[in-house]
């Protein structure tokens, strides 16, 4: 069966950090594809300083250009906002691909206030990235507390489609600085580059205005 990462968040924008550690999750856990699933809008963060959907899904696409990467805007189609939702959804829509979700240590340490995240867990496998700063405090969290049981082995990465759900592995990456918040920082209306064109969705391909 095909073999498919996901990723969600804002991506306002995505940057090459983005990139870089979805390729390494590629490698590290042998997969076909790696959709960022790109959110009409996260309920965790604020909605101020957020760019259109159009534009984060601009910047994405140039970031995943000539790679296994798809960027996606499918959580509007599916009219979900919470992942738990989404997830559910994408399975049912593609039952003959078997999905793992990825995120970065600081998405585990908060993963305990996500809507249902216990259901996340026994929904498909989850493979968390290493973060600068996030580390200890994520192994530490709430979460953590019920995931430890569940947690597999670095060098069993490649068997994950053999794993009974919930299963939780830990892939290290070496630090990354870049991150959206600088990259606003430095250029604030770096989203006008993408004003008045429309995005095609790299699983849908239908046009995001």
């Amino acid at each position: 069966m095909k073999t498919i990462g996901l990723m969600g968040g804002s991506f306002n924008p995505a940057h090459g950090g983005h990139r870089d550690i979805s390729l390494f999750a590629i490698d590290a856990l042998d997969l076909d594809e790696y959709w960022w699933l790109v959110s009409p809008g996260n309920p965790l963060k604020p909605k101020a300083g957020m760019a259109p959907l159009v534009a984060r899904l601009g910047s994405a696409q140039v970031q995943a250009r000539r790679s296994p990467i798809k960027a996606t805007a499918i959580e509007r189609e599916l009219g979900t906002v919470y992942t738990i939702d989404t997830l559910r959804k994408i399975v049912a829509k593609y039952p003959k691909i078997r999905f793992i979700w990825i995120m970065g240590a600081d998405n585990l340490l908060q993963f305990h206030h996500w809507r249902q995240w216990r259901d996340i867990a026994r929904l498909m496998p989850i493979a968390v990235i290493a973060r600068p700063g996030y580390d200890a405090k994520a192994v530490a969290g709430p979460a953590m507390a019920w995931f430890r049981r569940f947690v597999r082995r670095p060098d069993q990465r490649h068997h994950w489609t053999r794993w009974s759900t919930p299963a939780l592995v830990f892939l290290r990456f070496r630090p990354d600085p870049r991150s959206a918040t600088a990259i606003r920082r430095a250029d604030p209306h770096w989203y006008q580059r993408f004003s008045g064109t429309g995005a095609r969705d790299g699983v849908t391909h239908k046009i995001v205005l």
